[in-house]
């Protein structure tokens, strides 16, 4: 492996890492309103939230061009007030990874606060615990295991990203470019050696996330 590709497998890596850990804290949030909450609207940010599952990437890259823009409603303010740009650079590819894989990430979290027995809150509040230790002290270490185990889903989901990606983040070789669109320069040139080795290497890490989180699931105990 050359130096350029192994490079290449730590951006994608570290850009997939960053993106979970940006979405994860709007992730457990919406995750426990979803589940423990009954507020208008709710159908409607349920929908919103999974439309990247449903719609085609490039459609959701499409929309993140127009937000993050020069121009647009984020990219602008960004720009103008911080000298931040995101459009073709890392910050999209980042950005992108994390809007993609949110879905997943927050579907294995919700389902955690969903299977946390009512009794066990019940009686931290019947205590007089105030609502926000209740969450930190019982709600959030009982879906543990759920919350890992959603990381897992949607780094992985991550490191698989490429039509959001190109959209907005652009095919910039050593800048932009992750491990699936390297598969696809690779293709495209005709070198399928490297494409093949890349993808071997892409397989290797979604083996070990999936493998991961099913040890992360057969490790829960009973709930009491």
């Amino acid at each position: 492996m050359i130096p350029a590709d192994f490079r290449l497998i730590l951006f994608t890596v570290g850009s997939a890492a960053l993106a979970v850990m940006i979405a994860l804290p709007f992730a457990i949030a919406l995750g426990w309103l979803l589940a423990k909450k009954r507020w208008r609207g709710k159908t409607l940010v349920e929908a919103i939230v999974l439309l990247p599952l449903v719609v085609p990437p490039v459609v959701t890259g499409l929309v993140l061009l127009m937000l993050f823009g020069r121009n647009g409603p984020l990219g602008q303010p960004l720009e103008a007030w911080f000298g931040i740009e995101v459009i073709f650079t890392w910050k999209a590819v980042v950005i992108a990874m994390a809007v993609m894989s949110f879905p997943l990430l927050l579907g294995s979290i919700r389902t955690a606060f969903e299977e946390i027995p009512e009794p066990l809150e019940n009686a931290a509040r019947t205590l007089g615990t105030r609502p926000w230790r209740v969450f930190f002290r019982v709600s959030l270490p009982q879906a543990k295991r759920g919350i890992a185990s959603g990381v897992l889903l949607g780094f992985s989901r991550s490191l698989g990203e490429f039509g959001a990606t190109i959209m907005v983040a652009g095919f910039i070789p050593g800048v932009t470019e992750t491990l699936p669109l390297a598969i696809y320069r690779g293709v495209q040139s005709g070198d399928d050696s490297r494409a093949w080795m890349l993808a071997g290497v892409s397989v290797g890490i979604a083996v070990l996330c999936v493998a991961l989180r099913q040890w992360v699931a057969k490790s829960a105990g009973p709930r009491l």
